[in-house]
């Protein structure tokens, strides 16, 4: 009783905080070699940041969502996105009528890394999602990385798809140019200069929306959702009703970007399925996590993928694919069929409404990561606050909000959407790797811990291997010989490792099955995939990442020194009032652990 007494008023009281002086800045950034050698790698177990850390926020998140609110909130925050910005591009450019089959293998990658994701939450169900996994397995940088991707894809993702939703809505009024309603100014640069006024003020009322409450704007994001799969059925059925199963093979066959440009496609519309993710962000706002957690995302990947294949064939054989628009693809290709005009407009209509709910999933999801992220500290600490009547991280919606408006307003879809896939596939790659080891490696005090050098091993050979497959594919011509090399190696790698390493019993109360292949395949083809995407996206990336580091090094390693460090060194004093009392000190090793992977 009194180490759990103990542990609350730790959540939960003030930090003393230095005098912020000049001097003290330059003292403490003078300190930052020290404390990023004794921060980046501290853990904190899965009870502590299911307790303890959660506190932080004040009032808790409010427990009414339901297995069937988790399935329409994943299908939702994949479906707008995905059909409706990306098929018609990569068909058009990159994979051709084959675009199904690129759905396919970026499907399957979702729901291998989406088992990886559902045994974490459900060990763990609290609303940081990836952050949460990986700062728990690998540590504080790792984790703060992590969540700093996710943001970054959420973010750049919800701002493509708020211009998409431009696009579609004038369609839907019957516009035949879908950029007309943007605003082009002189003197921006490329790319930079259409001003998007409409999807600004979309975003601007989902984030209003959102700070008011999460079941209500649960429910009507159900409603939306089942309306969108009913409108879904219905295009697919008019496009097949109009199409020719020629066009799937016509002018130039099947595929005909190759192999290559199917998988290069594979890379491209992975970000269609960066929804399901969001899902797990919703944990802490679930009745019964352990049941609805698994449903949910895997059932929301399943469905989405059927939709996704049934679409991007209903489009290929209703118009050849060098005929395809980029922009607005489903309404211009209606458009385009004689007595067929005024399916383009209701295309318009239900991909709008489909965009809203893609928007309202994603955004939700979103606040909630910067809300934990905020409770470690790497931020500023009242982006964690959470409305003690709403029930809702507040502060993060408005904040993230205003970045996702700001971004719509100016930058272009081909600008973000390729980095976006990216950071999602950099994520789940990590998300993978920390289900490996955290099911080989024992954690925990007491002598209880195993060498983890086997375990990372491993995992730096197999991402080794899938380098060198990845490598041989893309080099021109491709080296078979390469290919054969490393991907039986991959393969025998995994396997003398499910051989010789022990298994930890996982104590969640749904685990992934046949470990570690599944969550192996999902790094390999993680790899595989973000070697898919165009070197520009890969700097703009380099670029981002060495912010986010920067901003880790200067601001948060600093932040989470003074408000964990600070408080383990006051514990002697605490210890010493409570003996006085008659009442023991808890070790220190209860209130945080620090664990080198």
């Amino acid at each position: 009783p009194a180490e759990k007494a103990w542990i609350a008023s730790m959540a939960t009281a003030p930090v003393a905080r230095p005098h912020l002086s000049f001097s003290t800045i330059l003292r403490s950034l003078s300190q930052t070699p020290h404390r990023l050698r004794r921060r980046m790698f501290v853990t904190w177990s899965p009870d502590q940041e299911l307790n303890q850390v959660r506190q932080r926020s004040g009032a808790d998140m409010k427990r009414k969502l339901e297995w069937y609110d988790l399935v329409a909130l994943g299908v939702a925050g994949m479906l707008g996105a995905g059909v409706f910005v990306t098929t018609g591009r990569v068909a058009h450019k990159v994979s051709g009528p084959a675009v199904f089959v690129s759905y396919i293998v970026a499907g399957v990658s979702a729901l291998l890394s989406s088992m990886c994701y559902t045994e974490f939450s459900v060990e763990m169900p609290v609303a940081g999602g990836a952050f949460s996994y990986l700062r728990v397995t690998f540590g504080e940088f790792v984790g703060y990385f992590g969540g700093a991707n996710i943001l970054m894809e959420y973010v750049l993702s919800n701002a493509a798809v708020a211009r998409t939703f431009t696009e579609y809505l004038s369609q839907a009024f019957g516009v035949d140019d879908p950029k007309s309603w943007r605003v082009e100014v002189d003197g921006l640069a490329k790319g930079y200069n259409a001003l998007d006024f409409p999807a600004v003020a979309l975003i601007l009322l989902i984030t209003l929306c959102l700070c008011h409450s999460t079941k209500e704007s649960s429910i009507v994001n159900v409603v939306m959702t089942v309306f969108h799969v009913i409108f879904f059925g219905v295009v697919i059925v008019a496009c097949f009703a109009n199409g020719n199963p020629k066009n799937l093979v016509k002018p130039r066959g099947l595929a005909p970007f190759g192999a290559r440009g199917v998988l290069d496609g594979a890379g491209i519309v992975y970000v269609s399925y960066i929804g399901y993710d969001s899902v797990s962000t919703m944990a802490e706002e679930i009745r019964n996590p352990s049941k609805s957690l698994p449903i949910g995302i895997a059932g929301s990947v399943l469905i989405v993928s059927a939709l996704y294949c049934l679409m991007a064939l209903a489009l290929c054989s209703m118009i050849p694919y060098d005929e395809i628009l980029d922009d607005a693809s489903f309404s211009s290709a209606f458009k385009n069929m004689v007595g067929w005009r005024w399916m383009g407009n209701v295309v318009g209509v239900g991909a709008s409404l489909g965009i809203v709910a893609s928007l309202l999933v994603a955004m939700l999801g979103q606040a909630r990561y910067l809300c934990v992220v905020g409770r470690a500290r790497l931020v500023p600490f009242w982006l964690a606050k959470v409305h003690p009547s709403t029930g809702t991280p507040i502060n993060a919606t408005i904040f993230l909000g205003i970045c996702t408006a700001s971004i719509a307003l100016f930058a272009d879809l081909e600008i973000v959407i390729e980095m976006v896939s990216i950071g999602t596939l950099l994520v789940f790659y990590l998300v993978a790797g920390a289900l490996i080891y955290r099911r080989y490696v024992k954690l925990g005090g007491g002598g209880d811990i195993s060498s983890p050098r086997p375990t990372l091993l491993f995992l730096l050979l197999l991402t080794a291997t899938s380098i060198g497959f990845t490598l041989s594919w893309k080099l021109n011509g491709g080296y078979w010989w390469g290919l054969a090399m490393f991907g039986a190696a991959a393969i025998a790698i995994t396997g003398i490792f499910h051989r010789k390493v022990p298994r930890n019993r996982s104590t969640a109360e749904w685990s992934v099955p046949l470990m570690p292949w599944p969550a192996a395949a999902s790094i390999f083809l993680s790899v595989f995939l973000m070697a898919s995407i165009r070197k520009r996206a890969f700097l703009r990336f380099v670029l981002w990442s060495c912010f986010i580091t920067l901003f880790y090094a200067l601001y948060g390693v600093h932040s989470t020194f003074h408000a964990e460090e600070m408080e383990l060194e006051m514990e002697p004093e605490r210890g010493a009032s409570e003996s006085n009392h008659g009442e023991p000190s808890p070790p220190p090793q209860a209130k945080l652990e620090v664990q080198g992977p």
